[in-house]
């Protein structure tokens, strides 16, 4: 008789029956931190979870991938660059580098796939592109923004009112 895994769903505020789409191959994703300075609470927080999840997942499936992508470049790594005289690239490197060996102190082990956010700039200006052609995104002052009255169920996952 298989297990029955039960998981908070945020979204319903109540605990349901975790269905994988593919029982054979459980996959998860999770945003990874933000590489300009030393890891923190929140990040080894996330980090912690999400093991524990996949170390107990990989007891009951076959076949799990968990990937958590790093964010390397953003406002506050270009400020942590400028301020520091550190290339960007150089600066995430390092700070990467620092977070999975402090993960790694933690007894968490590193993601199967630990993508970077610039190795896919080039998927993520195609998606933007989407989201503005179907409004849900414009342009303004050369940033792009998202559209908050196009998504009728925006706040829905923070429980938090569309015009806040």
């Amino acid at each position: 008789m298989t297990k029955k895994i039960f998981l908070h769903n945020t979204l319903s505020n109540s605990k349901e029956e975790f269905i994988p789409i593919n029982k054979e191959h459980v996959k998860i994703y999770a945003c990874g931190p933000t590489v300009y300075s030393y890891a923190h609470i929140g990040n080894a927080r996330m980090a912690v979870v999400n093991d524990l999840l996949v170390k107990f997942l990989r007891t009951i499936f076959l076949k799990v991938t968990y990937v958590s992508n790093i964010t390397d470049i953003d406002d506050k790594i270009i400020t942590a660059s400028q301020e520091t005289n550190i290339p960007f690239d150089e600066l995430t490197s390092k700070f990467t580098k620092i977070y999975n060996e402090d993960m790694s102190r933690l007894e968490v082990n590193l993601p199967d796939i630990q993508p970077k956010a610039t190795d896919h700039i080039q998927e993520m200006i195609g998606l933007i592109n989407i989201l503005i052609k179907k409004d849900y995104a414009y342009e303004k002052d050369g940033h792009v923004m998202f559209n908050v009255p196009a998504f009728k169920k925006y706040g829905s996952l923070s429980k938090r009112n569309r015009d806040e």
